[in-house]
């Protein structure tokens, strides 16, 4: 653990970015905290904020434990994901990658069939994208961009006020759907959110040996406005997502926010990230936790008190408990699953192979 001189001069240093920012490292307000939430909706953030954290860390659990296949954490991104899912409409959509379970949370996914597909029994999860605006997960890096701007411009030639917001990684950023999608949001006008999580990686690689200059600023290029954002700052990324939203359904275009925060696990529970950066580093990234941060402002400014923070810990406790047995209790899919999602037609060897299987 870092020392109480070093804590302050890690904050001293997160105190000199740039990112746009409400909420300081240490809890104290340095910019306009009324984003317009009530203080029932402003407990609610610290709530989600818990009940993700801790849900991520059972998920990493139960992947070990041999009850899911892989599993991604995203313990330190809570405030960006909470935050920007938060800002959305009941009637905007969602796009994720493969780590947006925070989001999902709050967008009203149900858990467990939402990790259902972490444990291989439905590719995507079985809930519904429909009702829940919020994609199936997608693995492929930043292909779900592509999609969130085609089903914006659906909406804009709907005339529906609505906007779709993806998620997508540093590394996603680099690659050619994430300048495609940019580029036709911004010829088209489309109402589109694109928001980057910029966790330090993308995967082994840190941002700066796999990008050029700073993500946010290449909206200019695409003929739309760019922000950066403090990742770690839950009150920031709302301010920030709504606004950007507001921009989108009155007809004025997408946006591209980029949240820097940092990916305090490994890339998923297949990866080993001492092999390509150190502890201390990480140890830096936990003095600027998200959750103790908004925690302490929370608190501060009378909106909550410690018995409710303590509440929220007790009800993920038990709230997990029940996740985990729903994912347990999940009976494996049936074999002929693997034959019938294939081909609308079937091939001749492919009911020869369906028919040894299933004898």
């Amino acid at each position: 653990m870092l020392s109480s001189g070093r804590r302050a001069e890690v904050i001293a240093v997160a105190e000199h970015m740039q990112p746009v920012r409400l909420v300081a490292p240490d809890g104290t307000p340095v910019g306009n905290t009324d984003v317009g939430m009530s203080s029932e909706e402003l407990r609610s953030l610290l709530r989600w904020m818990i009940l993700a954290r801790r849900l991520d860390r059972e998920c990493i659990a139960l992947q070990r434990q041999g009850e899911l296949t892989v599993y991604p954490g995203f313990e330190g991104q809570e405030a960006a994901q909470v935050g920007s899912a938060s800002a959305l409409g009941p009637e905007d959509s969602v796009f994720p990658s493969f780590r947006e379970l925070a989001a999902a949370l709050v967008r009203g996914v149900d858990a467990v069939q939402y990790l259902w597909y972490h444990r291989g029994t439905w590719h995507g999860g079985s809930y519904d994208p429909r009702s829940t605006r919020f994609g199936p997960i997608c693995v492929p890096v930043a292909t779900q961009l592509a999609h969130s701007v085609g089903y914006a411009m659906g909406l804009k030639l709907r005339g529906d006020r609505a906007c779709s917001l993806a998620y997508f990684g540093d590394g996603g950023a680099s690659e050619g759907d994430f300048h495609e999608a940019a580029n036709f949001a911004g010829v088209f006008g489309a109402p589109a959110i694109l928001f980057c999580q910029n966790n330090g990686w993308a995967i082994s690689v840190p941002t700066a040996s796999q990008t050029s200059g700073e993500i946010w600023r290449r909206a200019e290029g695409y003929g739309f406005p760019g922000v950066r954002v403090d990742g770690n700052d839950v009150l920031a990324v709302y301010a920030v997502t709504k606004e950007a939203r507001e921009r989108a359904i009155g007809g004025d275009g997408p946006t591209l926010i980029e949240a820097l925060t940092y990916r305090i696990g490994a890339h998923s529970t297949a990866d080993d990230p001492t092999r390509y950066r150190s502890e201390d580093d990480v140890e830096r990234w936990r003095l600027l936790d998200p959750i103790a941060r908004y925690r302490t402002w929370l608190i501060a400014e009378g909106h909550a008190d410690a018995e409710f923070a303590s509440s929220c810990e007790r009800e993920a406790s038990h709230w997990v408990g029940e996740v985990r047995n729903g994912i347990t209790a999940t009976p494996a899919p049936p074999a002929e699953w693997l034959f019938d999602w294939v081909f609308d037609t079937p091939t001749p060897s492919l009911d020869r192979q369906r028919l040894q299987a299933l004898s």
